[in-house]
C-alpha cells in the first residue's frame, strides 16, 4: 500500500497499534534502573515520562532522512535493554550523573564511528542477513512465552490458568481477524487484540486502574534534571562497549526492515542509521533518559499489517511524545495486563522469523558451507539467549559482547561467511581470471 492511500486517521490508529507494541520494552528500561538506584517516587515519575518522550524524539530523528542524519525507515527506537545492567553498576558504584556522563561519551563515540561502522555493508550477504533475521525473531520469543505466563517465571501465579487464557485469547483473536477479515481491520489486528484482551481481563476484575488515578497531567523535560554530568572514564568506556553491542544489533534491524520494502541498504544507510541513534543517546544523556536503539519488535507489526510506510511511524513518535507530556495519559497503556502483551508479541515476534526464513530460501541451500554458517550461528544465538550465563567465566568486557544471542549471531555468521565462503570468492576471481586470459 503506498504512503498516499493511507489517511491520517488511519495512520494515527496504526501508529497507536506500533506504540502500544513497543511500550512495555520501552518503560521496562527506566523501571529496572530506578528501582535498583531506589529513586524516590518524583524521580520514577520524571524517569519513565523522560523515557517515553525521547523515545518518541529517537524514533522522529531516525525518520527524518536528511543530509547528515536519519535512515529513513518505518522503524521505532528504544531503550536499549542490555545498557541495563551496566548502567545499574555505574549509578550504584559510582553516581548518577557517572552514569548520564558515560552515556553522552558513548553517544559522541556513535555519531563519530558511524561512517566507518557502516563499511560492514559488504559482510552481510543474503546468508548473514537472513540467519541473523531469523535469529532476531527467534531469540524474542521466550520474551513473549513469559509474557503469556505473567511476566514473572518466579512468581506463583506464572502459567496459571488466568493468564494462559488472556495470552491465548488474545492470540486467537489476531490470527482470527488475519483469518476472517482485510483490509484497514487486519492492519490493525494486533490492536483489537490487545483492546479485546484488556477487556476481558478487565472483566475478569485483573486490571487496575490506580496508575491512571496517581500519574499527574503534565510534566516537562529538564535539562540535567539529576545534575551535571560527570565523565568517569571506565564508565564511558563500558557504555561505548554496549553502544557498539546496539550497532551490531540494529545492524540486524534496518537489514530486516530493508529486505521487507525490498530496498537494497546502502553504506549512506546505515551511516545516518547509526547517526540517529548517536545523537538520540546524546539526548538521552543530556536530558537524563538513555541510550537508544533501533527495535526489532516492531519489524514483524510491519509484516503482520501489510502497511510499512512511516506515516503511522511519525504518529508513534508523535504519540509518545505527547504521552511523556502527560503522563496520566502515558499511564493508561499500562494497564494492559502482561499476558494479553505476551499473546500479541509471540505472532509478531515469529513473523521476524518468518522474514528471515525467507530471505534464507534465496540462499543455495545445496552449497554445505551456507548450511554450516546458519546452523551454526542459529544455535549460537539461541544457546545464549536461553543460557546468558554461558560466558561467565570470561572478563566482564567479553561477557558484555557474548552474552547478547543476537550479537553472537551476528559476529558467528560473518567471521564463518568469511571463513568459508572467503575461498569461493578467490576461486571464482581466479577462474574469471583465468578465462579472460
Amino acid at each position: 500500500m503506498a504512503e498516499k492511500e493511507v489517511s491520517q486517521q488511519k495512520a494515527a490508529v496504526l501508529g497507536l497499534q506500533h506504540l502500544l507494541a513497543m511500550y512495555s520494552g520501552a518503560v521496562a528500561v527506566p523501571l529496572l534502573i530506578g528501582n535498583a538506584l531506589k529513586f524516590s517516587p518524583a524521580q520514577m515519575t520524571y524517569l519513565v515520562s523522560i523515557d517515553i518522550f525521547m523515545c518518541g524524539l529517537a524514533t522522529l530523528l531516525q525518520l527524518m532522512r536528511n543530509k547528515y542524519f536519519g535512515i529513513g525507515f518505518p522503524v521505532i527506537l528504544g531503550c536499549a535493554i542490555q545498557a541495563v545492567a551496566p548502567l545499574q553498576m555505574i549509578g550504584q558504584k559510582f553516581s548518577i550523573n557517572d552514569m548520564y556522563g558515560a552515556i553522552i561519551v558513548a553517544g559522541i563515540f556513535v555519531v563519530l564511528i558511524s561512517g566507518v561502522f557502516a563499511k560492514i555493508k559488504k559482510f552481510f550477504p543474503p546468508v548473514v542477513t537472513g540467519t541473523l533475521i531469523t535469529t532476531i525473531g527467534l531469540t524474542l520469543v521466550p520474551v513473549a512465552i513469559q509474557n503469556m505466563g505473567g511476566g514473572n517465571s518466579a512468581a506463583k501465579s506464572f502459567g496459571s490458568g488466568q493468564n494462559l487464557l488472556l495470552a491465548f485469547c488474545t492470540m486467537f483473536i489476531i490470527l482470527a481477524l488475519e483469518i476472517w477479515t482485510k483490509g484497514f481491520i487486519r492492519s490493525i489486528s494486533v490492536l483489537i487484540g490487545l483492546v479485546a484482551g484488556t477487556v476481558i481481563a478487565a472483566c475478569m476484575g485483573l486490571v487496575s486502574f490506580t496508575p491512571v488515578m496517581e500519574a499527574s497531567w503534565f510534566h516537562l523535560p529538564q535539562l540535567f534534571y539529576f545534575g551535571v554530568p560527570k565523565f568517569e572514564w571506565s564508565s564511558s568506556l563500558t557504555m561505548i562497549i554496549i553502544a557498539l553491542v546496539s550497532m551490531v544489533e540494529s545492524t540486524g534491524v534496518f537489514f530486516a526492515i530493508g529486505d521487507l520494502l525490498h530496498h537494497d541498504v546502502t553504506e549512506e544507510d546505515l551511516k545516518k542509521g547509526y547517526r540517529a541513534e548517536g545523537i538520540a543517546q546524546i539526548f538521552g544523556g543530556l536530558f537524563n533518559a538513555f541510550p537508544y536503539t533501533t527495535f526489532s519488535q516492531n519489524v514483524g507489526l510491519l509484516q503482520l499489517s501489510g502497511i510499512k510506510t512511516k506515516r503511522p511511524i511519525y504518529w508513534a513518535g508523535g504519540l509518545l511524545m505527547a504521552m511523556g507530556l502527560l503522563p496520566k495519559i502515558g499511564a493508561m497503556v499500562t494497564i494492559i495486563p502482561t499476558p494479553v502483551l505476551g499473546g500479541a508479541m509471540l505472532v509478531m515476534f515469529t513473523m521476524i522469523a518468518v522474514q528471515g526464513i525467507k530471505t534464507l530460501a534465496k540462499v543455495d541451500l545445496s552449497d554445505n558451507n551456507n548450511v554450516l554458517i546458519i546452523a551454526i550461528s542459529v544455535g549460537l544465538g539461541l544457546g545464549v539467549t536461553i543460557y546468558p550465563q554461558f560466558f561467565k567465566n570470561l572478563p566482564a568486557t567479553v561477557q558484555l559482547f557474548l552474552s547478547n544471542g543476537i550479537v553472537i549471531t551476528s559476529l558467528s555468521a560473518t567471521i564463518l561467511n568469511f571463513l568459508l565462503k572467503g575461498g569461493d570468492r578467490k576461486a571464482k576471481q581466479k577462474t574469471q581470471t583465468a578465462n579472460i586470459m
